[in-house]
């Protein structure tokens, strides 16, 4: 959903960046898992607030600039239980990670190891064995997501 940016202040607020469509939607969860290193620990939310460029949010238990800027790095995540069910022909980006993708043709371009935003549009990375794809995840480009199958279809060659 997310991840912790640096400290804010010298109360232990903490700056984050949000990975969610509108950023101030993390602003929704009440309770946040923060995971750096495979370790996760639950953390309230006491507050937060929208600034110019970034969200800041006050941890209950973080209380001043050290222990924040100790949880810089940390990734923020909510339970599934929590999340709306996404609407028809959206996906969170966590149900794609892993899909193999296929073009048009049949062939086999790889798995979807991660997805990132540019600003125009979400690029998918595909990775197969060393070597890696990015492909636009753009209406035009994918063609169709079976989750169920855990297959992706792409109108992609396996030249571009």
């Amino acid at each position: 959903m997310g991840y912790i940016s640096g400290a804010f202040g010298i109360q232990g607020w903490v700056s984050l960046i949000a990975d969610t469509h509108y950023a101030d939607s993390l602003l929704d969860y009440k309770t946040w898992w923060l995971g750096k290193n495979g370790q996760w620990k639950s953390y309230q939310v006491a507050d937060a607030h929208v600034q110019p460029k970034k969200l800041g949010a006050k941890l209950q238990g973080v209380n001043d600039r050290d222990v924040a800027f100790a949880l810089k790095g940390c990734e923020i995540a909510v339970p599934r239980s929590e999340m709306p069910e996404p609407e028809e022909g959206e996906y969170y980006w966590a149900d794609l990670i892993g899909l193999e993708v296929v073009n048009a043709q049949g062939e086999r371009l790889g798995v979807i190891d991660k997805l990132f935003e540019t600003g125009a549009n979400d690029v998918i990375v595909v990775k197969d064995g060393d070597e890696e794809r990015l492909v636009p995840f753009v209406g035009h480009v994918v063609l169709d997501v079976d989750l169920e199958a855990r297959v992706m279809r792409v109108d992609w060659g396996l030249d571009f």
